[in-house]
């Protein structure tokens, strides 16, 4: 007698999510993340460069017998090379490692990136929770503000300020951050507007809970996942920022290397050693895509929405 046998077919990993035991939205997070190649490999790759940024003098001491302020005039234009290893990535005009000087930019590019985060989250957090919660006149006061705010380009502000003041790498990280939290307090404003009416808040408020403690404790943590992806958005388009800055010799300045007046310098001599350009524009480049790839891999994680659909 013939029988039919049916193809087993494994679940898939949004499948797998679906038939899981109900767990936290963290919990869930981390196993779709797991699960998601492109996002861990986007990881992967951010972790190794900061790593590599962070262990630059280590790396220059032992490994390249170089300094990142060291010349060396009769190895002028020397073209990538593993003879000596400092000359990896060739050198700049005047015989500086450009693979030293890379690894000490990618510091201060990655830092910049990642306190001027820390200041546009601290700022647009806490204005756009109050102006949501609040409303009336603050809200009223707030929505000008930023109005008239983002109707300047951000790039003309930093222009200015950087031609006018000369920052150095800190006053020019708190002021990119400054000039950044507009976005993210603008998502927490309508968040906060959602949220205040929900029944959790209107519990809170009958047994007496501050507004304060209403805010930060109980609408905070329901809109903080998503935060999460905007900041790793935010951190890709500021170090966009201070690369453009110091492209245009306005951010970063020599002799404190930064991956954007790395490429400046670069394109300078770019005839007679176009291998110089490359390194720079391809850290920024593989840096912002990973962050990016990040944040949308945060955001299919973290946004309960999707569950259903992926």
């Amino acid at each position: 007698m013939a029988t039919n046998t049916a193809a087993i077919r494994a679940p898939s990993a949004a499948e797998a999510l679906l038939l899981r035991p109900p767990r936290s939205l963290w919990s869930n997070a981390w196993y779709k993340l797991r699960h998601d190649r492109l996002t861990m490999l986007a990881f992967g790759v951010l972790i190794v460069l900061a790593l590599l940024a962070a262990g630059a003098d280590l790396l220059a001491q032992n490994l390249f017998h170089y300094t990142f302020e060291k010349q060396d005039l009769l190895h002028t234009y020397e073209q990538p090379t593993l003879d000596p290893p400092a000359f990896l990535l060739g050198s700049d005009e005047i015989g500086r490692s450009q693979v030293v000087r890379l690894l000490y930019g990618g510091r201060v590019s990655l830092m910049v990136g990642l306190v001027a985060a820390i200041v546009n989250l601290t700022v647009g957090i806490a204005v756009g929770l109050t102006a949501g919660y609040l409303r009336g006149r603050i809200d009223d006061l707030f929505t000008w503000f930023v109005t008239t705010l983002n109707s300047i380009p951000t790039i003309f502000l930093l222009l200015i300020f950087a031609a006018i003041w000369e920052p150095g790498p800190a006053q020019l990280t708190v002021v990119i951050g400054l000039l950044f939290w507009t976005g993210i307090s603008l998502f927490v404003r309508g968040q906060t507007f959602a949220l205040r009416e929900r029944e959790f808040v209107v519990a809170a408020k009958t047994i007496g809970a501050r507004d304060r403690r209403i805010m930060f404790k109980h609408i905070l943590p329901n809109i903080l996942p998503l935060i999460f992806v905007l900041a790793a958005i935010d951190i890709g388009a500021i170090i966009l920022t201070e690369s453009a800055l110091s492209y245009l010799g306005l951010g970063i300045l020599p002799p404190t290397p930064s991956w954007g007046n790395l490429l400046t310098n670069a394109t300078s001599y770019f005839v007679r050693a176009w291998w110089l350009v490359l390194s720079p524009g391809a850290m920024i480049f593989l840096t912002v895509l990973c962050l990016y790839l990040i944040g949308d891999g945060l955001r299919d994680a973290l946004d309960p929405r999707l569950k259903a659909e992926t």
